[in-house]
């Protein structure tokens, strides 16, 4: 965020804070159930070929490891990405 929207924030109203307050931290946990339910299909998806089991089978279980270390290694970097590129962004004053 711009210095003028954080400077905009802490002008308004404490009950219109704790508005905004609610309704990012509900984004942000709509996000990471995305993120979890995105994880855990795609992984799935490529790590689990048949239903003989109620368990994972060994290589199943390594599969879907390692595509969840990906991915999250993967977020991980993109998010780094994002705020550099974040900090690079010129502000408006």
């Amino acid at each position: 965020m711009d210095k003028n929207m954080i400077a905009d924030l802490e002008s308004l109203p404490e009950s219109d804070k704790a508005r905004m307050s609610t309704l990012i931290e509900q984004l942000q946990i709509r996000d990471s159930l995305r993120m979890y339910n995105s994880l855990v299909e795609r992984c799935f998806t490529d790590c689990v070929d048949t239903f003989q089991r109620k368990s994972l089978t060994k290589q199943e279980e390594t599969c879907v490891r390692r595509c969840a270390e990906k991915f999250l290694k993967h977020s991980m970097r993109v998010g780094m990405r994002f705020a550099e590129l974040n900090q690079g962004a010129p502000t408006t004053d």
